[in-house]
């Protein structure tokens, strides 16, 4: 479902070459030129003409050289290389309401207002043109990237390949295409992505899509031998704050992780530290001076859910109390019907972390959630609700009953030392599943 995109007008929207079946570059063919024959009237005048014109001239260019003084300056063309190949546009797609409280549903916006990366002022009298202070960086990454490592993402192809992938979506949202999801995103996200289109298909209905305007976008400083990745956050005061990951692939840049906060007033986002050329820094899942590493608290949220048991560690929200309180009444409501609920809650995917202006951390998880409801003895029968019911033709089980989620994640954690709490800042869930007899 389409979270948001930075809005580009088809102009500026890149064309993607990855249908061209040729494969050509636009180059024109040179295969069927032949040399122009010159006539034969006079042909060795000309040649001995040429000859000695070539001599004078290359002795009078020696000779102006040889008595120039000072140093020769070569100047080099200053514009950005176009990204590389497989640059996808795909936009994060919207989960849709789950059973537990406060679950985040995408939700569309009406209106594709213009991209927010900020304007330029003015031209000078010189014909450049003077960059606002928050533009600068973004020119410093472009020019020495490319002198440094030609592998390293920059902040303006970040943008493009976002917007692309949102338009892209937005495509595939309106005919429910699930195999072009497939160049959009990877793994859980397009899992959970197909499976809303599923959904909405036996609902006979059409999904929710639209634009997500200014988005502001963090790119991770390269790291040979990993996969590069950035992250783009955009809010839209009373209606949601998303915020995706994508990644590049060998099949090009996908998003593989997405999380909403559709509270009014979302929680405080951290500020993501960034270094002298604007570039964000990654995390290993085991970093350390942090409250605890970035597997560590991914693993303790999801065990704290899949045991409806509180870890006084994380703030009290959606995603922690108040979903541990929702399995607990579920629970005591199941059994005094003879009814038993397991719960599992299994990772799924990297974990992956950016270092905060503080010294904590923004770290992005995912896991596919069971929920298994067994009757113990003869007589109440149980239902689901929201998708999973869909998934079942909204019957009623006698004997057992589950559902399969795909949950995502994104979760600030305090710098080691620090008296603050783990706060889970949001989440994308959508039903992948559903059984029953």
């Amino acid at each position: 479902m389409s979270w948001r995109a930075s809005d580009f007008s088809d102009g500026q929207a890149a064309r993607s070459r990855r249908g061209d079946a040729s494969g050509e570059d636009g180059s024109d063919h040179l295969s069927d030129w032949y040399p122009e024959q010159l006539p034969t009237f006079n042909w060795r005048k000309v040649v001995l003409f040429g000859t000695v014109l070539v001599l004078l001239c290359g002795g009078g260019i020696w000779f102006i050289r040889g008595n120039t003084s000072g140093q020769q300056t070569l100047v080099a063309d200053p514009s950005p290389q176009r990204p590389g190949t497989g640059l996808e546009a795909a936009v994060p797609p919207s989960p849709s309401a789950t059973d537990l409280p406060a679950s985040v549903g995408r939700q569309p916006i009406p209106s594709t207002p213009p991209l927010g990366k900020g304007s330029t002022t003015p031209d000078r009298s010189d014909g450049s043109k003077k960059l606002k202070p928050s533009e600068r960086p973004q020119q410093i990454i472009t020019d020495r990237t490319r002198d440094a490592s030609a592998s390293q993402l920059t902040v303006d192809e970040a943008y493009r390949v976002h917007g692309r992938y949102q338009k892209g979506l937005s495509a595939a949202q309106a005919r429910l295409d699930q195999a072009a999801m497939g160049r959009l995103e990877a793994g859980l996200a397009v899992e959970m992505t197909r499976a809303s289109f599923k959904t909405a298909r036996m609902r006979g209905e059409s999904v929710a899509s639209g634009i997500w305007p200014n988005p502001q976008i963090w790119v991770a400083r390269h790291v040979e031998g990993a996969a590069d990745w950035f992250v783009a956050v955009s809010h839209e005061p009373g209606v949601a704050r998303i915020v995706d990951v994508m990644s590049s692939t060998p099949a090009g840049w996908r998003l593989v992780a997405s999380g909403a906060d559709t509270r009014a007033t979302p929680a405080r986002f951290p500020k993501i530290a960034t270094d002298a050329d604007g570039y964000a820094t990654s995390l290993p899942e085991n970093a350390s001076g942090l409250l605890a590493t970035p597997r560590q608290i991914a693993r303790a949220h999801l065990a704290s859910l899949e045991s409806a048991k509180l870890d006084r560690r994380f703030e009290d929200g959606p995603w922690t109390s108040e979903s541990v309180l929702f399995w607990q009444q579920e629970r005591s409501q199941l059994e005094q019907a003879g009814w038993i609920l397991s719960l599992s809650y299994v990772p799924q995917g990297p974990v992956r972390a950016l270092r905060t202006g503080d010294g904590g951390a923004l770290v992005w998880y995912g896991t596919r959630s069971t929920e298994a409801r067994l009757a113990e003895r003869v007589g109440a029968k149980v239902s689901l609700k929201g998708s999973a019911a869909v998934r079942t033709a909204n019957r009623s089980f006698a004997h057992s009953v589950s559902a399969t989620y795909g949950r995502m994640y994104v979760t600030y954690v305090p710098p080691a030392g620090s008296t603050e709490p783990v706060r889970v800042l949001g989440e994308w869930s959508d039903v992948l599943e559903s059984h029953g007899d």
